[in-house]
């Protein structure tokens, strides 16, 4: 068996961890811990505090000005791309829950980057086919269903430029997804994980951050 390198993430490591990434800068703060208040039983669905630097250096890293997220709930990591894009960059962010995203809209506004951000609250697979089937995209936050990733990542696939970006989230669901006996989302997931490993057309990694994040890049 591999031996791992990984360090235990211990409540002390994790905060020696935010304290030396980008800091969330004021607005980032307020949805996160709003999104406390408001929704303590959901609030595991938003992403990990660390996810909105990442996110953000992805973004500029890769100069994306055409985003797609799927998934918003209440807008941390959507405000963290749109602070990273370029002012004339276009996020479209897939979400069904008008109440989750109006805490989204409230937070974009005051950052001053609502107007870089096309929500759309409907399906999100109805969202992605009625987009342009030309590759255009250049990055995209899968971090929705998890039984609807697969289906996701073939209406995104298609659609994303050559050298774009898929960043998937949860892509080891706690720890369940080695168990061969998974069950729900965590088989869901284990199908995920192996569509993207047997796709010719991307190339992949899976980081241990946070609980799973893959970067597949299109070829």
């Amino acid at each position: 068996m591999v031996e791992s390198k990984s360090t235990p993430i211990t409540p002390e490591m994790y905060e020696y961890v935010l304290a030396h990434n980008p800091p969330l800068n004021a607005a980032q703060r307020d949805i996160v811990e709003l999104t406390h208040q408001q929704f303590p039983e959901a609030a595991g669905m938003q992403s990990a505090e660390e996810q909105g630097p990442l996110l953000a250096f992805l973004v500029r890293l890769t100069g994306a000005r055409h985003v797609v997220e799927v998934g918003t709930f209440t807008g941390f990591s959507t405000l963290s791309m749109a602070q990273a894009m370029p002012a004339d960059g276009t996020l479209i962010a897939c979400d069904i829950s008008e109440e989750w995203t109006a805490y989204g809209r409230e937070s974009w506004a005051k950052a001053g980057v609502a107007d870089r951000i096309d929500l759309r609250i409907a399906p999100a697979l109805e969202t992605l086919r009625a987009m342009p089937e030309e590759p255009h995209i250049d990055l995209v936050y899968l971090d929705a269903d998890k039984g609807g990733y697969i289906a996701y990542w073939e209406e995104l696939v298609p659609r994303l430029r050559p050298g774009g970006l898929i960043v998937a989230d949860n892509v080891l669901y706690h720890g369940e997804v080695a168990d061969p006996a998974a069950t729900g989302n965590a088989l869901a997931i284990r199908a995920f994980n192996d569509h993207v490993l047997a796709d010719p057309r991307m190339e992949a990694v899976i980081l241990t951050v946070a609980d799973g994040v893959t970067l597949a890049r299109k070829r």
